[in-house]
């Protein structure tokens, strides 16, 4: 039996002195979704997080804003990972970072509910627009996402051939010296190259990596510079050394100019 999860938000840092804070609400049939853009100073710095379960992300960057300045938009709907509602009496459940392509949004229904119809997957691409108008990656030109996993499951060497997301990746840098868990995940080669310099462990996309809706392949589809930044849940520290990297590396390629907003 179905029953909607009562709307609580995740546990997310106090909002200190001369932080603005910016929401809209965009509903998912009944599952109501807030995308609340927190902004500090005139970085044009801008942060995105998609699950509302993974909130050390969240920390870090409230961390780097509150020193440099920036933004982070986060979507905020019941502190859980999947998107979960019905419509016309059925029941779905997806993840949100499938999608952002209806070749995606479709394997991500068939992967968490028994069915799959063309009306709920346009409600669901179009909360996925509405993620992208408030993240509003049109004006800026890029993604820094932030995401967080579970010790010992995904890292780093899922990318790895002869393992699970080997085709995903076209090339792969492992520092040994770091947890597994944390990594940086690109695009575009001029931003992996970055990365690599600064010994980092970090993975290029391949071109042929599956459609799978997520906002990576939403990007280099159309060409926009991505940055996931993924760690384990409670690097809070570590969040905050590979997003202020990956911040360095967007400045690098000329996709984030210095107090511009």
């Amino acid at each position: 039996m179905f029953f909607q999860i009562p709307f609580t938000f995740a546990q997310h840092p106090p909002v200190f002195e001369g932080m603005t804070i910016d929401s809209s609400r965009f509903q998912v049939s009944d599952l109501a979704l807030n995308l609340v853009k927190y902004s500090y100073g005139g970085s044009n710095v801008r942060f995105l997080t998609i699950h509302d379960d993974e909130d050390t992300g969240v920390k870090a960057a409230f961390d780097y804003i509150q020193i440099n300045g920036g933004s982070i938009v986060d979507c905020q709907y019941g502190s859980v990972r999947n998107f979960r509602f019905t419509f016309e009496t059925d029941t779905y459940q997806v993840d949100p970072n499938s999608i952002y392509t209806k070749e995606g949004v479709k394997l991500g229904l068939e992967k968490y509910s028994e069915i799959v119809s063309n009306r709920a997957m346009r409600l669901l691409m179009d909360a996925g627009e509405e993620i992208l108008r408030v993240y509003n990656h049109k004006d800026h030109g890029y993604f820094i996402t932030l995401h967080n996993n579970a010790d010992g499951g995904f890292g780093i060497s899922s990318y790895l051939k002869g393992y699970e997301l080997e085709s995903t990746a076209d090339s792969v840098h492992i520092n040994f010296e770091m947890d597994n868990d944390d990594l940086i995940y690109v695009t575009d080669l001029r931003l992996f190259n970055y990365i690599k310099k600064q010994n980092v462990n970090v993975i290029l996309q391949s071109k042929n990596a599956l459609n799978d809706g997520s906002m990576s392949v939403y990007a280099q589809k159309h060409h926009i510079p991505y940055i996931n930044v993924e760690v384990q849940h409670g690097h809070r520290d570590e969040h905050l050394r590979l997003l202020s990297i990956a911040v360095e590396a967007m400045r690098a390629i000329g996709k984030i100019k210095d107090d511009v907003d």
